[in-house]
Parts: C-alpha cells; structure tokens; sequence
C-alpha cells in the first residue's frame, strides 16, 4: 500500500505522526509526507516528503491573518475562543494546499491518507477522492471536532469542488482513554519521537540528586523567549534538586544570573532527557505531557494558550500533574513536585495505562483493512 501523510509544518503536529509512519513502513508499506515550509523539522524523520502550499511558512501565513501580530500567550480567552482563533489561523493555512495535496494524492496514487486535524486540506481531498483516511490525533483534544472547526473556515473551498463537507475518518488517539482523545477512535500507545540530537553523557544516568527538567517546547520560546519561567527560575534557587533548562537557544537574558543548581542545556532529545529526571515542568504543549506521561514522571505544568490549558485540567484530574501560573511558582511548590507521593503513584499509573495500549505496529492490520475495505 501507499500511505500518504499531512500536516502542518510544526513539530507537535507532525512528531506524533512519525511512530505510526515507521510502523507501516516497518510492514513493508511505502510512505510520503506532504508538507509546507518549513520542512526541516519534517526532514529530521528519514521519510520522503513533497512540497504543497504556496511556498509560505506557516507563520508568515499567521502574520497575515493576524495583521502582523500574532498572539500565542491568552491567558484571557477560553479554551473554546483559543481554539476557535487556531481554527482560522489554520485553515488561512491550509487553503493554498488543497490543490497540491489533490495531486500528490492522486499522482502518486495514495491508497490511505492520514492527517493531522489541523491539515484542513486533508479531509477535504479525502472527501473529494473518496479516499480512505484517518486522523491522528496529538493529545487530549478531539480530531474530529478541530476538523469541523476548520471546516467552517473553509466551506467556500468545499463549496468550489462539491463537497458538502468533510470525509469521515477514522480517528487515532494516542492517549489513555481517561485523559480525552476521539472515543470512537483507535486507541494507540504514545511514543515519543523528538527528532536527533546529542546527549551529553552525565545526562545518561541518574544524579546525586532529585533532577528536574524544565522546558517550554519550539513554538512558545520562539514567540514569547523564556517570560514563563522567570519566577520559576528565581524560585529554584532555594530548592534541593538539579533543574536542566532545556529551552534550546532561546534568550536567557530576562532569567538573569543562573542559580547554582540550574544548568542550560543544548538541543536534547526530550525522551531520553526525562530518562534520568524525576519530574518535568513546561508549558502544557500535548507532545511534551504525552513524553513526560510515558516516562512516568510527576508535572507542573504552566499554560499559556493553544491546548495548554486542556492538556493541564486533564492531567490535573488524573492526579498525576499540579497545574499554576507563573507568577504563582514558589519553592514549596517546586519542592512539592518531585516529593508527592500521590502525585508519583498516579505518573506511574497513567504511564502503565499508556505502556498497555496497542502499540504502532498492532494497528497497522486495522490500517491495512481500511484501505482495502475501499477498493
């Protein structure tokens, strides 16, 4: 079979999609991304890709729907208007990548498409070549219902090939049920994949002391730098535990002088970072929770938009995550994070719920028949 893949060019859309792509790939099947600028990230997984869109990356597209000022920080707005804002941004996006998906589809002559529910093209194609597909989800929020919102934005586009709306898909969630996801979906095991990188030796093993990982994933640092975590870092410095700052190049300058027991990291792999930490602290972006859950560690998690607040209230409610604001981040709750014993029994809960679903390989049979049930 020819797996055809899509997704906006961001690596929390498209990292979650590469363990499902090398497990078909694995089974002998050939696989293509379609992608827009920039491709780099996409580069980092080892698949071939083609190029759809107009040649825009996606952030110069949100400049132009945001007149120039794009705001990823709403702390003011609700989950729904911040996703509702998403769905705009994104399907302004999508748009320029309809008629490059139709003929990679077609050229190529895909037998199943799979996507990203941010790719508001892909269902769109799907529907137009009654081409079997299915959508992988990213976190706790629902593909199908971030179809419909793209949809919405688009039902001129649709209008124009025929179309009364979008294909139905099959959903694939990689999240334990109790957390969220699609629940008529495909429930999958989360792997993490975080691209390559170098990691330093001391890091392959266990400290003399609790270890603590900080983070605010690619899209937050490159938007606001590191103002989340201004206080955090002040706090930490009456805290007995090694904090590993792992914000790549961003700007430390508004952190100041590092504390002591605070070290800045270069790019590392994520997964194999939180291998050897006993507790994480970030932003609330799904790819960095969903690591952090498989590798059974405690969270706080600090949000600022996007899915962040989501992705807090149900890891909160597991029990497995404390959830603040910035501002709010002292030593007690620092030292709280990696010491709770509630807080650890319920990370090694939800990372052995994980550890127990299907992994990649195990739904590619249900791929396959997907794809032939439509021939």
């Amino acid at each position: 079979m020819r797996i055809l893949f899509t997704g906006p060019a961001a690596a929390g859309h498209l990292f979650p999609m590469v363990p499902t792509a090398q497990a078909l790939r694995a089974a002998g099947h050939e696989v293509l991304f379609a992608g827009g600028q920039p491709l780099d990230q996409l580069r980092s997984a080892g698949f071939p890709i083609t190029e759809v869109g107009d040649g825009r990356t996606i952030r110069e597209v949100f400049e132009e729907v945001s007149g120039g000022k794009i705001r990823y920080v709403n702390p003011d707005l609700t989950q729904d208007e911040i996703l509702d804002g998403a769905a705009t941004a994104f399907a302004a996006a999508s748009r320029p990548t309809v008629d490059g998906l139709l003929d990679a589809a077609t050229g190529w002559g895909a037998d199943l498409l799979i996507y990203d529910s941010f790719q508001g093209a892909a269902p769109l194609v799907a529907a137009k070549l009654k081409l079997p597909s299915a959508i992988q989800n990213f976190g706790v929020t629902s593909g199908h219902s971030m179809v419909g919102r793209l949809a919405a934005n688009l039902t001129d586009v649709y209008e124009q090939h025929g179309l009364a709306g979008p294909a139905e898909s099959l959903a694939i969630n990689v999240v334990p049920a109790e957390l969220g996801g699609d629940a008529d979906g495909l429930r999958m095991r989360y792997i993490p994949f975080n691209g390559g990188g170098l990691v330093p030796p001391d890091l392959l093993h266990r400290g003399t002391r609790p270890r603590v990982a900080v983070t605010l994933g690619t899209v937050l640092t490159a938007m606001d730098g590191v103002r989340a975590i201004v206080r955090l870092i002040e706090a930490a410095a009456s805290v007995d535990a090694e904090f590993l700052l792992a914000v790549g190049d961003a700007d430390l300058t508004p952190l100041g002088t590092l504390p002591a027991n605070v070290r800045p990291l270069p790019w590392v792999p994520l997964a194999e970072l939180l291998g050897t930490c006993d507790a994480l602290i970030h932003h609330g972006g799904a790819g960095t929770m969903l690591t952090a859950l498989q590798a059974g560690l405690p969270q706080l998690l600090l949000p600022q938009g996007a899915d962040h607040f989501v992705n807090a209230d149900a890891l909160t409610a597991a029990g497995s995550a404390l959830q603040a604001t910035s501002e709010a981040v002292d030593s007690a709750l620092l030292t709280r994070l990696f010491t709770d014993p509630a807080l650890r029994a319920a990370a090694t809960r939800l990372q052995a719920e994980n550890a127990a679903l299907p992994s990649p390989a195990a739904i590619v049979p249900t791929l396959e028949a997907l794809a032939t049930a439509a021939r």
